[in-house]
């Protein structure tokens, strides 16, 4: 049998190193797929303890002998742990007797991390020898669940060489281990020192973390949830001293380590140590007792609360959870809704009921959610939005839970959600969504493409969005503010609903564990459409939330946007790291710096705008040879994105894609491609919605676009001149028009934006007479309008108005008309916006006027 042989290269074969379990019980490999584990079918988590090194025999083995790790291991099996971590390779007769005891061992490659290991390439040349040697000496025993390619790197060594040097190389040390276990789970055990490093290449995050406050640890864990993205996460090392603690400090300590860390989504960890005995650095450590168990092996307090919390994992299960009400909406959803019931059979939550929604399908969807225990409702097709109304409104349970019909939870799904919301005010809560492991081709490049529906976090636990395809809601906050918005019928009612939930002031919050798995697109076709889908919601979402968009028509977000799908053009130049004073920061933190302003256009989809008026203007160059100049301009327009496509294309990681070269280009070529059609699609979805940015918000009136002043008598109540600009805002507003506050070092107070080239600015000005008749004040308000042009704009009229002169000097006519068209017809576009910006000020003052007020005239400058 593979891997029940004895192969120990740290010493002579032990007797007891003979297969210990028939073929036939051998543990099935653990595997990671989204934020979890798995063993065969179910669902793994690790549940564990360190294990040595102690003081080394006379065969050097650090791992005494077999009848002690017998005992020792028989007392873990019986405490509920199913993990063993070692930080050096163990002999095969321990992985034989941890196999027959059930337990699986988190195996550490141990090397010189710990000095400037760099700087020698004969030494990095060994350590890559030894890794793959030891590797290979376990030959793939099915005890192993993991190996770890490094344990916590000392932060000054990183800063010394560089995070991208690190990185570099601990990913060539997985790709050695991959190459000689393709099956094996990889990881690197970090710490808050170094959390910064980012290793997409990794199967799992680790984390050793050792803190002491309760509202500490809880907030690190959602931290490094958004650090690991879609990957497990594992807390490597946790536990307390009970040298100067004591051992009922421990014992209350860890229960609620363990607690908190489960119920944050994190798929295992293990507590250091199993036994106070330790050995390090060539000496017996005695200055640390951080055991379950002392170095005779009597167990501590801690070990029974280690069994106890090891059997609630990750929820104590009882009939204090609510009732959930889970939601399908389907519209001729008959190839992935069986998988999505299935799911929901196999969820571990003790109440829930599942209402499926068939929209007027026109395939076997009713049939097939009729073979299951499910609430059926039919209707006419209505679109998304009035379909999820009919969920909750037919819902008995008081929390909402939304899956999309191509989604499949997590047995644990509704856990996390529940959970949320007993421990907090959220009006709803949602979680990641995950691609199929084994989607198609296509479907894995467009997981890694832009345009897939994902979570905005403002913080590490509070969401401005979340995705429609994953999210639950309070009833009674539905119920509140009327559900979704029943226009929304393709895509962009998630949205609406988050914001209007806002508000009133309600906030949303993201659990990492409440994940569940979302087909892709499965070909290019069916990614356009969805993507021009996104478009046409984004139009209807500025239709009615204005204040939310730029005057390009590009929303802007308050919080970060996740996925994986973007890589920034600059990316170099995004990262900053806090190293703390001469590197002495405990918790070394990476941030993310706000992109420029040209970075923000190549993100726009309007940018493909540029790419079509040059293909447009290169015929021209026939007629006029100057703007065969065009040729380079348009070769200047269409070079960034598509570099950007390509970047992001090499930097996606595919799962098993290590394993053909070929492959991978090909996944990287297909991701690339995605990349630079996406804002195509996206801008196309949106023109035809009418979110174009010559867009005209606002009275279809307009006047001279000079400055205006004018000026309103009050003689009753005092008004201050917030109260009269917060006034104005909001009659703007009711015309529809886009408002723009002044900020701290700006002149004017309010802004109309009249379209993209043009807007108008309004400034207000009190003076106070002073006098009073019959507790009369009287005020003299002054309001200056004035025009504001985009001075990029104007500059392009005059440049095509010098080249049409140019052209009336050559005698060619048709280049000057053609010319001279453009540059007219820029200034009468901008004079147009301009105008209609200064009609809504004006035309909104009026209706801001309270008793005693009155507008005495207008004076034009």
């Amino acid at each position: 049998m593979p891997g029940l042989i004895a192969t120990d290269v740290a010493g002579p074969v032990h007797p007891l190193a003979v297969p210990l379990m028939p073929p036939e019980s051998c543990l099935p490999r653990v595997r990671a797929s989204g934020k979890f584990f798995f063993a065969g079918g179910d669902k793994f988590y690790i549940r564990g303890i360190t294990y040595g090194p102690f003081r080394p025999e006379a065969d050097g083995c650090e791992y005494h002998d077999p009848k002690t790790v017998e005992a020792d291991m028989a007392l873990m099996a019986a405490s509920g742990i199913n993990t063993v971590r070692t930080y050096t390779v163990p002999p095969c007769w321990l992985l034989n007797i941890a196999q027959r005891h059930g337990l699986r061992v988190f195996v550490g490659l141990p090397w010189e991390q710990h000095i400037a290991f760099e700087d020698n390439a004969a030494r990095l040349m060994d350590v890559e020898n030894r890794i793959r040697a030891a590797v290979r000496s376990l030959n793939r025993h099915p005890a192993v669940l993991a190996y770890s390619i490094g344990n916590e790197i000392p932060a000054p060594i990183v800063r010394w060489f560089g995070h991208r040097r690190i990185e570099k190389w601990l990913g060539h040390l997985c790709q050695a281990v991959k190459e000689e276990d393709p099956e094996a789970l990889v990881t690197y055990v970090n710490y808050p020192s170094t959390e910064y490093l980012d290793l997409p290449f990794l199967d799992f995050a680790s984390f050793n973390v050792y803190l002491e406050s309760q509202d500490k640890l809880q907030g690190y864990v959602a931290r490094l949830q958004n650090l690991a993205g879609e990957r497990p996460l594992v807390m490597a090392e946790i536990g307390l001293d009970t040298l100067r603690n004591g051992e009922a400090a421990q014992a209350c300590c860890l229960e609620w380590q363990v607690r908190l860390i489960f119920e944050g989504g994190c798929a295992g960890l293990l507590v250091f140590a199993w036994t106070d005995e330790w050995f390090r650095g060539g000496n017996d450590i005695e200055d640390w007792r951080f055991g379950v168990t002392t170095r005779d092996r009597r167990p501590k307090p801690a070990l029974a609360i280690l069994q106890a919390a090891f059997q609630h994992v990750p929820f104590l299960t009882d009939d204090s959870w609510p009732l959930v009400s889970v939601v399908i909406c389907s519209f001729n959803g008959a190839r992935t809704i069986r998988q999505s019931l299935e799911a929901l059979r196999k969820a571990a939550y003790p109440k829930f009921e599942v209402i499926v929604v068939d929209d007027g399908s026109k395939d076997a969807t009713a049939a097939i959610a009729a073979e299951y225990e499910v609430r059926l409702i039919r209707q006419a097709n209505a679109g998304l939005s009035n379909a999820r109304n009919a969920g909750w409104q037919n819902a008995r349970g008081e929390i909402v839970a939304y899956l999309d019909d191509d989604a499949a939870p997590d047995p644990h799904w509704l856990h996390y959600l529940a959970g949320s919301f007993r421990s907090s005010d959220y009006a709803g809560v949602g979680g990641p969504n995950v691609a199929f492991p084994d989607d198609s081709f296509v479907a894995q490049c467009v997981d890694h493409a832009p345009g897939n529906p994902t979570h905005v976090l403002l913080t590490d636990r509070t969401a401005e969005h979340l995705p429609g395809c994953n999210m639950a809601f309070r009833r009674s906050c539905l119920e509140a503010i009327g559900g979704f918005d029943g226009t929304f019928r393709i895509a962009g009612d998630d949205v609406d609903l988050c914001w209007r939930l806002e508000a009133r002031g309600w906030k949303l919050g993201f659990h990492p564990g409440a994940m569940v798995w979302h087909h892709r697109r499965g070909t290019v076709r069916t990614y356009w459409r969805q993507q021009m889908n996104y478009g046409r919601a984004e139009a209807m979402l500025e239709r009615k939330w204005p204040e939310k968009y730029n005057v390009v028509g590009h929303l802007t977000w308050n919080g970060r946007l996740y996925g994986k799908g973007f890589r920034h053009f600059f990316r170099f130049s995004q990262r900053r790291i806090y190293h703390g004073s001469w590197g002495s920061a405990l918790f070394q933190s990476v941030y993310s710096v706000v992109p420029g302003t040209l970075a923000n256009i190549l993100m726009l989809p309007e940018w493909y705008l540029f790419i079509a008026v040059f293909v447009l203007v290169l015929p021209l160059g026939i007629l006029y040879e100057p703007l065969r100049f065009a040729l380079a301009l348009l070769a200047m327009v269409v070079i960034p994105p598509a570099a950007q496509a390509c970047l992001s294309g090499y930097q996606a990681h595919f799962r098993d894609a290590h394993r053909q070269a070929f492959r991978r280009q090909r996944l990287a070529a297909m991701t690339a491609w995605l990349h630079f059609i996406q804002p195509a699609a996206r801008l196309a979805g949106r023109l035809r919605q009418g979110l174009t940015p010559w867009r005209q918000r606002g009275p279809k009136r307009l006047v001279i676009p000079w400055t205006k002043t004018i000026q309103l008598w009050s003689q009753k109540k005092w008004r201050g001149p917030e109260d009269r600009l917060k006034a104005l805002d909001l009659a703007m507003r009711e015309i529809g028009a886009v408002v723009v506050h002044g900020g701290d070092f700006d002149t004017w107070d309010l802004e109309a934006r009249g379209g993209l080239l043009g807007c108008a600015r309004a400034q207000m000005v009190i003076e106070e007479h002073g006098e009073k008749v019959k507790g009369e004040v009287r005020q003299l308000v002054r309001l200056r309008v004035w025009p504001v042009a985009l001075p990029s704009v104007v500059m392009a009229a005059a440049i095509f108005a010098i080249l049409g002169m140019d052209a009336a000097m050559n005698l060619d006519w048709v280049a000057w008309g053609t010319l001279n068209f453009l540059a007219i017809a820029l200034i009468l576009r901008v004079m147009h916006e301009c105008s209609s910006a200064m009609e809504v000020i004006i035309s909104a003052l009026p209706t801001t006027l309270k008793e005693g007020e009155q507008i005495i005239g207008r004076i034009k400058k």
